[in-house]
């Protein structure tokens, strides 16, 4: 969470958010009035948020890691060009979840990178093979948000066949659950053995490319230094 985001928290007369969001923040919701809901309700929080700042309140609508990165700012944008809302909105960055787990593991994120999300409730499953196969060919490092859930258990199992067509088995995978909080855990493994980890809707998995290596129980990925310059 950055420092800004907190200065608006402390502003705004209304936070609204998916309840186990807020729960990590209650410092931030004393003297507030919180409108809090479920996982899936996310276009009820969007309409209320701006429903009331049409209505002259100050309100801040709280998302995961960054806003506009798989999160809830899109989505405001199209509900406030669908009502013609003259509401003003501003995004706060945070720290999107592929920040906070590559600095748990390293620097896997040093050279050119993709992230895709294994979730189809919103994006058809063949289209997300599409994009796996085409970052998995590019030799992206790739980050995998969304691995898996209690009922979305097969996506990443193609994900990992799709990955081993295009790249080494000891490719270095590093797999980060819950980031920064208190039951963080941090693996690094390779990608034929990715699978024999756990791995849920917490965690966020990073594929390394060709030329990522480990060193102290890091994972780095070379940006290309040592081919120019004598270090």
């Amino acid at each position: 969470m950055t420092v800004a985001a907190g200065d608006i928290l402390g502003s705004v007369d209304v936070i609204i958010g998916y309840k186990t969001y807020l729960e990590l923040i209650p410092e931030y919701l004393e003297g507030k009035e919180v409108l809090s809901s479920e996982m899936m309700k996310e276009v009820d929080r969007s309409r209320k948020a701006l429903e009331l700042a049409s209505e002259g309140k100050n309100v801040a609508l709280v998302s995961g890691g960054d806003p506009g990165i798989y999160a809830m700012a899109g989505l405001v944008f199209e509900m406030a060009q669908k009502s013609e809302s003259t509401c003003d909105i501003e995004i706060i960055p945070g720290l999107a979840a592929i920040n906070s787990c590559a600095s748990r593991l390293g620097a896997p994120l040093m050279h050119d990178f993709a992230a895709v999300s294994l979730s189809d409730l919103l994006t058809p499953w063949k289209l997300i093979e599409t994009r796996l196969e085409a970052v998995a060919a590019a030799d992206f490092v790739t980050a995998i948000y969304n691995p898996r859930s209690k009922k979305r258990t097969e996506q990443i199992v193609k994900a990992r066949e799709i990955f081993l067509g295009h790249r080494n088995p000891e490719t270095v995978v590093g797999i980060v659950t819950n980031a920064t909080r208190e039951n963080e855990k941090i693996v690094i493994t390779t990608l034929d053995k990715m699978l024999d980890q756990e791995i849920g809707m917490q965690s966020t998995v990073i594929i390394g490319n060709s030329q990522t290596y480990t060193w102290n129980d890091l994972m780095i990925t070379p940006r290309g230094y040592s081919g120019k310059y004598s270090l």
